[in-house]
C-alpha cells in the first residue's frame, strides 16, 4: 500500500486562476510561508502548496539534460562534478517521461540535444506571428533558435483564457503538471491513496532507518509508520526536514554523519530581459515558444559554457504593474512594444551555500557562483536583441542572492 502526503488542498478552478492583476498585483495565490536568509531577514519563497506542487505554476518547459552534463563541466567559475551515471542510462526514462507528460517538442536546429530513441509524443506549440518573425531575426544573425519541449495542450489552455501559462495556476489540467500527469497516472492503481491537507513536521527514526512521520493533518497531529518513506519535498524543505529531524542518535539531522545535508545549495543564474521598440508591437498571447542554445556548452573566452536563453511567458500591462511597480498606462505601452526573454547560467556547487534549519524553520544561505558567465551571456542576449529589431533593453536578475 502507497500512501502519498501532501501538504496542500487541490487547486481549485477561480475567476482568479487566468486574472493577472489577482496573481501579480493583489498576490491572490502567493503562499503565505516565509523563510529566513542568513542575516535573519525574511522572505517568502514562492513554494506552493497545492497538490501538484510547484508545477501547478510553472512554465511546463521539460528539457533534458544534454550528454555533456554528466560529465565534468569546465566553466568559468569552477568545474562541475560529473554523475556516477552517463545520459545514455537515462534515456529510456526520458523517453517514458515525455510520454507520461505529453511533450511538445521538435529538437531540428538545436545542436546540443543528445541521442533520443523516440520522437517527441506531440509537435511543437506553434511560434506566433511575431515570435516567428524574432526567430527569423536570429537565424538571421547566425544563431540556430529552436522550439521548446512544453508540457501544455494550446488549444485547451487558450480555451480557457488568452493568457500565457507561466506563472499561472493550472485549474483546469491543460498543463502537464505533476498532478494531472505524474499523480493522476499513480492514483490509478488500486493500493495508491493520496492524503491532502496532511504537513510532515518530522521524520522519526530507529537507528540507521526512517520508520515513519509526524504529522499534522485534518485531524489533528498524528504519527505514520511504513516499511518505506519517500522524502519528496524538494531540494530545500527535503533538507530542512532532515535536519528538523535531528534526535540523540542523530544530533545533526538525519542522513547527515557528512555534515553534507542542506550543503552545495545550487540555483540557477537568471536574467529576465524586456527588449523595447517604441515603434513595434508585440501581438502575441502567450510567447513562449523558442529557445537558443548556441551558447549552452560554450561562448566563454576559452570555450567555457555560458548557458540557456528561452522566452518568458507573455508579459502583459497587469503583470509588469505587478512586478515592477509602474503605473498601469506606462506598463500597458511597454508591454505591448516589448519582447520577453530570459538568460539561464548555471550555478556551481559550493559547500557553504546551504539550507539550514533555525529556530523551528528554513534559512537558506544561497551564494551565486558562475556569476561571470552569466554577465556576459547577457550581454550576448542583449547585442542579438538590438539586431533583431528590439534596441533597448531593460534587465532585471533574480532570485535574492548573494556573491560568493
Amino acid at each position: 500500500r502507497i500512501l502519498i502526503l501532501e501538504r496542500g488542498e487541490h487547486l481549485p478552478d477561480s475567476p482568479e486562476a487566468r486574472d493577472p492583476a489577482a496573481i501579480f498585483q493583489r498576490g491572490h495565490f502567493k503562499p503565505k510561508e516565509v523563510w529566513h536568509d542568513a542575516e535573519g531577514q525574511p522572505f517568502n519563497p514562492g513554494n506552493y502548496a497545492f497538490v501538484g506542487g510547484n508545477t501547478k505554476f510553472y512554465g511546463a518547459v521539460l528539457l533534458r539534460y544534454r550528454a555533456e552534463d554528466f560529465h565534468p563541466l569546465r566553466h568559468i567559475g569552477g568545474v562541475t562534478p560529473g554523475w556516477p551515471i552517463d545520459y545514455a542510462a537515462m534515456e529510456p526514462f526520458y523517453t517514458q517521461a515525455e510520454t507520461l507528460y505529453r511533450v511538445r517538442g521538435d529538437d531540428a536546429g538545436d545542436a546540443t540535444v543528445p541521442p533520443r530513441s523516440a520522437r517527441y509524443p506531440y509537435p511543437p506549440v506553434p511560434d506566433e506571428p511575431d515570435i516567428a518573425a524574432l526567430r527569423r531575426a536570429f537565424a538571421a544573425q547566425g544563431l540556430h533558435p529552436s522550439a521548446l519541449p512544453l508540457g501544455v495542450d494550446i488549444d485547451a489552455w487558450l480555451a480557457r483564457a488568452p493568457t500565457t501559462w507561466d506563472a499561472f495556476p493550472d485549474s483546469t489540467g491543460a498543463k502537464s503538471d505533476a498532478e494531472s500527469c505524474g499523480l493522476a497516472a499513480a492514483l490509478r492503481y488500486p493500493n495508491v491513496t493520496l492524503q491532502t491537507g496532511t504537513r510532515v513536521t518530522r521524520l522519526l527514526a530507529e537507528g540507521r532507518r526512517i520508520t515513519g512521520v509526524q504529522v499534522d493533518g485534518p485531524n489533528g497531529p498524528a504519527t505514520l509508520t511504513a516499511g518505506t518513506v519517500c522524502l519528496c519535498a524538494g531540494a530545500i524543505m527535503s533538507a530542512g526536514l532532515l535536519l528538523a529531524s535531528a534526535n540523540a542518535d542523530h544530533p545533526n539531522g538525519l542522513a547527515n554523519g557528512s555534515d553534507q545535508v542542506g550543503r552545495n545549495f545550487m540555483n540557477h543564474n537568471l536574467t529576465a530581459m524586456i527588449a523595447v521598440n517604441p515603434f513595434r508591437r508585440n501581438r502575441s498571447v502567450y510567447e513562449k515558444t523558442i529557445q537558443i542554445n548556441d551558447f549552452y556548452l560554450t561562448g566563454g573566452p576559452k570555450g567555457e559554457p555560458l548557458g540557456n536563453i528561452q522566452m518568458l511567458g507573455r508579459i502583459t500591462g497587469p503583470i509588469l504593474a505587478g512586478e515592477a511597480g509602474l503605473p498601469l498606462w506606462l506598463s500597458h505601452w511597454l508591454s505591448d512594444h516589448s519582447i520577453h526573454i530570459m538568460a539561464m547560467s548555471e550555478d556551481l556547487p559550493d559547500p557553504n551555500s546551504r539550507v539550514m534549519w533555525k529556530n523551528g524553520g528554513v534559512v537558506v544561505d544561497w551564494r551565486r557562483t558562475n556569476v561571470e558567465a552569466h554577465d556576459i551571456l547577457v550581454g550576448k542576449l542583449k547585442s542579438a536583441m538590438r539586431r533583431a529589431g528590439w534596441p533597448i533593453t531593460l534587465a532585471k536578475g533574480f532570485p535574492k542572492s548573494k556573491p560568493s
